[in-house]
């Protein structure tokens, strides 16, 4: 029987269950047997991967973490770059966190310079730092992109060949969708706003006393309304600590289960931007988006960055169909008085839901293929660049 290499190096969570899901894929699709190695998590474990060594080895985010372990990260890079060397894999499969994958696609690149390599999941070169794209050439053969605006920014940046193999919240629709019992919630009364203040330590620091007085501000406004708080899990602590001091207190739930409810319960939301603005879109809940951060991130920002809205669902539809505010412009009068018609109802809220239906049609791919299966396809057909 036949064998096919496939070296596949994760650096963090995220990157871990698309790995995971994409180990699941290939099996499935590969009419041979297959020789998997790099470095994953517990997700690509469960799939019977071993990885050359815990990825929390490599799992650093921000500048002083990562020069805190400096030493540490340059070893697992030289450990995984050997590690490819000696296995000869068909193809290399890097998956997100470009600090550590991008670092390893380089250096194998150099010693084997006929391998395919593919990159799951493209930098945000649309969003900052566009000269990333045209840099990424000599070392990338193929980026699977997760949102369908990636391919077409590729092309005019003068990156890699990019196709759009689908986000993996397509193959969540379900657990996203509410029951006709929930959707009763979502219309009846008292309104339940979810709200979301972010997944990072220093967002949580500087949205939480904002949106405590932004929710008070809206039941001045519009009367009751039951506020629900998914925490993340490893920020519990700080979130209660911080949702302590507000006018009005909110339920604040844990775990992945109870935040997907809060979802499809909601009438609207109030969130940090990021992955969860997407999420919030695919279940059809109206929002008003958020963020801050420091002066002097502010200022390398507005130098960087390249899009005229930061929110997932308005560049997926190429309009600004749900409402932002950014630094000075995050106030709780501002947030408050943008909610209030998306709770109870009229011009504005249909406007937004209008707009969420159309999200479906521009994320799902033809035949309503899984992103697993059609990343799986491609990896199966990597050949290197000419």
């Amino acid at each position: 029987m036949t064998h096919r290499r496939i070296w596949l190096v994760a650096g963090e969570d995220s990157g871990d269950q698309l790995g995971a899901k994409l180990i699941r894929a290939l099996r499935t699709l590969s009419p041979e047997a297959l020789t998997l190695g790099g470095v994953g998590g517990e997700a690509m474990e469960a799939e019977g991967f071993r990885s050359l060594f815990p990825i929390d080895d490599v799992a650093v985010m921000g500048y002083l973490p990562v020069l805190a372990r400096a030493r540490t990260l340059l070893r697992r890079i030289r450990e995984t770059v050997d590690d490819v060397v000696a296995g000869r894999p068909d193809v290399l499969v890097i998956i997100d966190s470009p600090g550590f994958t991008h670092a390893v696609a380089t250096r194998v690149r150099k010693r084997l310079p006929d391998l395919p390599i593919v990159d799951y999941v493209s930098p945000s070169v649309w969003a900052w730092r566009p000269w990333r794209a045209k840099g990424m050439v000599p070392f990338i053969d193929h980026v699977l992109a997760l949102l369908p605006f990636e391919p077409e920014a590729h092309r005019r940046l003068g990156g890699p060949a990019c196709t759009y193999v689908g986000h993996p919240l397509i193959e969540r629709l379900a657990e996203l969708r509410p029951s006709p019992e929930e959707t009763a919630l979502r219309e009846g009364r008292p309104p339940i706003l979810a709200v979301l203040p972010g997944s990072r330590r220093s967002e949580i620091e500087r949205l939480m006393p904002v949106f405590g007085r932004a929710v008070a501000e809206l039941v001045r406004r519009v009367g009751p309304v039951e506020i629900e708080l998914p925490a993340v899990s490893r920020h519990r602590a700080l979130i209660e600590r911080l949702a302590a001091a507000w006018e009005r207190q909110p339920r604040i739930v844990h775990g992945e289960a109870a935040k997907l409810a809060t979802f499809r319960r909601a009438r609207a939301a109030l969130a940090a931007s990021g992955t969860v603005t997407l999420e919030l879109a695919l279940a059809g809940v109206p929002m008003v988006v958020a963020y801050k951060v420091s002066r002097v991130e502010e200022v390398i920002a507005r130098r960087l960055i390249q899009v005229p809205t930061i929110v997932l669902p308005n560049l997926i539809l190429s309009e600004n169909a749900m409402p932002e505010f950014v630094q000075a412009d995050c106030t709780p009068d501002r947030l408050a008085e943008t909610l209030a018609p998306l709770l109870a109802g009229g011009p504005a809220r249909r406007t937004q839901l209008d707009a969420l239906a159309r999200i479906d049609g521009e994320m799902r791919l033809p035949g309503d293929e899984e992103p697993s299966r059609a990343a799986a396809r491609i990896v199966l057909e990597a050949r290197r660049a000419a």
